[in-house]
């Protein structure tokens, strides 16, 4: 089975075609005709460039292009897939003192910007308002009764109109007067940013 360069020197020789004549029609250079003719593929550019080399010899020629063009792309040589024997070294991952500077302030930033989104919503949302005396619904002897409970350490307390003095944990106090005709206790937790909650308990004053 014949080269594609041995079916050019014998299509040559049928022409009487020196090399130089041949690179004249075709406009190819004598030292890319003779690298084809005897197949030394390392001189010759790429394979687009070679493919478009022997349809033109083969046109010159008088050779059958499919022809031509099936016999190249049997001879022409794959590509070898260059292989690296020795691994990249800087691509493996190093923990480097970078890395730790760059993960210590992320992580900086992550706790700043949670602790201030943390205390935005708190700002944002009304005050918690516990209270644990008297009960709904208590009956209560006397001119006065104990309000107390627990709230936001910032919050403003305020007892039937009454402001209440809340003290650093939380907690507050208060001997509120009432009077036969009282029936309703509010209760109000005002936040720093005006939200409020509000809790009214019903109560039943009994003479003594």
């Amino acid at each position: 089975m014949k080269t594609i360069g041995e079916v050019f020197k014998i299509a040559r020789a049928k022409k009487k075609y020196s090399v130089a004549r041949l690179e004249e029609i075709t406009k190819i250079k004598s030292n890319f005709i003779d690298a084809i003719e005897n197949q030394n593929w390392e001189a010759l550019p790429n394979f687009s460039t070679t493919l478009g080399f022997i349809k033109s010899m083969a046109g010159a020629l008088e050779v059958s292009d499919k022809t031509a063009v099936a016999i190249f792309k049997r001879d022409y040589p794959p590509k070898a897939q260059s292989v690296n024997p020795k691994p990249d070294i800087a691509s493996k991952f190093v923990w480097g003192p970078r890395l730790t500077f760059a993960l210590g302030v992320t992580f900086i930033v992550v706790l700043v910007l949670g602790y201030l989104g943390v205390q935005y919503v708190k700002f944002m949302s009304p005050p918690e308002l516990k209270i644990e005396t008297p009960g709904e619904g208590e009956s209560v002897t006397g001119k006065y009764v104990v309000v107390s409970g627990t709230t936001d350490t910032d919050a403003k307390v305020v007892v039937n109109n009454q402001p209440v003095l809340v003290s650093p944990d939380g907690k507050f106090l208060v001997g509120l007067e009432i009077s036969l005709e009282t029936r309703e206790i509010e209760i109000k937790a005002i936040g720093r940013s005006g939200k409020e909650t509000i809790k009214k308990l019903n109560i039943g004053v009994n003479s003594e």
